[in-house]
């Protein structure tokens, strides 16, 4: 019972170790690659479709409020209608 449990580790480790892949990624070949967009000079690399665009990941704002503030009034925060249309 205890060499099945290593064999299970061993296995387990193997798996694991094979994750870690840090080789450039390469065109699949016969594949072709994206097609060049509009208004840009040169087709993007592989690194450049891997970076996350800014609209994908926004800069957070870490700015704390330091004091309490009355809400404003908000002209377009209506009631619900009666009856919906």
């Amino acid at each position: 019972m205890r060499m099945r449990g290593l064999v299970t580790l061993g296995f387990v480790i193997l798996a694991l170790s094979a994750c870690g892949g840090r080789q450039p990624l390469k065109p699949v070949k016969d594949q072709a690659l994206p097609a060049v967009p509009v208004g840009a000079a040169t087709a993007p690399t592989a690194m450049d479709l891997m970076q996350a665009s800014t609209q994908a990941r926004p800069q957070r704002n870490v700015e704390l409020l330091t004091q309490s503030q009355k809400r404003q009034a908000d002209e377009f925060d209506l009631p619900p209608e009666k009856k919906p249309k």
